[in-house]
């Protein structure tokens, strides 16, 4: 599904969530009323075609039966009320309150001649770090980092972000992300500088399991033995994972130190003959 704060009809929204379980496993109209409170079976599947609406009541439970949080949770509040709006100026309140919610949590998808932006630990620190630390001088934002840079990694860091519109500079001086995360968009073949991200954070990851106190880190794991078919349904759980953790991150706008969360899941073994 696209980000909910791509949508403005509330309807599309819970069609298009009903379409993707429906994908993943046999989920039925039914069981969506039933788990959004409603006795009727088909009320969800009439509000979609169009032939009743969500009351404010009914919008917090089904947003709740989609186990949207945060500004999740609003923004789909807000589009039922501006569905639900008596009037243009209701309409237009509800619509301005959508846009700048959208503008606060919007994902800055990464294009194809940028994905250089791969290529180094730097970028995705520092696009995190500089807006948190405002009127910083470059030598500062570098002895901020446990892993070392020095100033002139940093200023030439920070002016390719610019450059490519990933963050934005006042005229204090003072940096701004262009967008609360970032994501590769729909692209199928993951590029080579990809890898290599994945490649430098791994071994952060590994520098860390020796050099910092459990109290500032987290490192679990589980061996599984699983038949092929289920593969596929464990890698949708862990998107799920990955989308619901950015909800929770961005529900504040402070930063206090910066993160990074691994997820993965690869074979062991080759596949086993039968």
């Amino acid at each position: 599904m696209k980000p909910i704060i791509e949508y403005q009809d509330y309807r599309q929204y819970i069609l298009d969530y009903y379409k993707e379980r429906k994908q993943e496993a046999k989920f039925t109209w039914r069981q969506f009323a039933a788990l959004a409170g409603y006795a009727s079976g088909s009320y969800l599947k009439l509000v979609c075609d169009g032939k009743t609406r969500l009351t404010a009541e009914g919008a917090a439970q089904v947003a709740t039966a989609m186990k949207l949080v945060s500004f999740k949770f609003r923004y789909f509040v807000l589009m039922v009320e501006y569905d639900n709006a008596k009037d243009s100026f209701q309409k237009e309140a509800f619509f301005q309150e959508m846009v700048s919610l959208g503008m606060k949590h919007r994902v800055h998808v990464i294009d194809d001649d940028i994905y250089s932006y791969f290529e180094s630990w730097k970028n995705p620190v520092l696009r995190e770090l500089a807006p948190s630390m405002p009127g910083a001088s470059f030598e500062k934002m570098a002895e901020q980092c446990l892993q070392h840079v020095d100033a002139q990694e940093v200023a030439d860091t920070l002016d390719f972000l610019l450059r490519h519109g990933l963050v934005v500079k006042d005229k204090k001086g003072v940096y701004h992300q262009t967008g609360k995360s970032i994501s590769t968009g729909d692209i199928e073949n993951v590029p080579a500088t990809l890898k290599c991200m994945h490649r430098q954070m791994g071994q952060l990851a590994l520098q860390a399991l020796d050099g910092m106190p459990e109290s500032e880190r987290h490192f679990s794991g589980i061996t599984l033995g699983i038949p092929k078919n289920v593969y596929g349904k464990i890698e949708t759980e862990l998107a799920k994972c990955r989308r619901r953790i950015i909800a929770i991150a961005t529900e504040s706008d402070e930063t206090e130190q910066i993160y990074r969360l691994n997820l993965q899941m690869f074979p062991l073994t080759k596949l086993i003959e039968k």
